[in-house]
């Protein structure tokens, strides 16, 4: 059966899945879990975090597979669900300080001085101004589908990435100046 339902489209996998069918939806989240990766790691910048928060919004999208629309795509509606689980690791603060101090020092040199300052900018920002500049940005959608992920319209998904970028720009040029 597992061959089979390679050849189905996202719906009938979804009503499958719905149905109680594990295989099915592990279908519907395979080809999302890449992206899924990185935006957590882009938000939660901590990799064991990130497949942590990935699982767990797994199992919630299987809990709450009913929540979603016949007619709606997959990837939007678990990403939203996974942007609310990163969020969630945020507020919580369960990231280690240390750790994340030590992995920055054994990261390699091009690392610590280009992506690492981003990173501790998009730190900076708040949760949803960092979530829009990931789903642009690292996993590069399109403003339709950061809309639908966000429950907005596209002209303001592009609004607040555009605002997102403004507030960052300030936090990596002092950054700069203090270099």
């Amino acid at each position: 059966m597992g061959q089979m339902l390679f050849d189905r489209s996202e719906s009938e996998l979804i009503g499958l899945a719905r149905k109680g069918d594990g295989a099915a939806f592990a279908e519907l989240i395979r080809p999302h879990y890449a992206a899924a990766f990185r935006m957590a790691y882009g938000m939660l910048h901590d990799s064991q975090e990130a497949e942590d928060a990935v699982q767990d919004a797994a199992f919630t999208a299987w809990k709450k597979l009913g929540n979603l629309h016949a007619e709606s795509p997959m990837r939007p509606w678990f990403l939203a669900i996974l942007a609310n689980r990163c969020r969630y690791v945020s507020k919580t603060g369960s990231r280690s300080v240390v750790s994340a101090e030590i992995r920055e020092v054994q990261a390699p040199a091009i690392d610590i001085a280009a992506g690492l300052d981003l990173r501790r900018a998009l730190g900076r920002l708040g949760h949803d101004e960092r979530l829009v500049l990931v789903l642009r940005y690292y996993l590069d959608m399109p403003y339709e589908e950061i809309a639908g992920t966000l429950g907005v319209t596209p002209k303001a998904a592009r609004t607040r990435v555009e605002r997102a970028v403004h507030r960052l720009r300030p936090i990596l040029q002092v950054r700069e100046a203090l270099i």
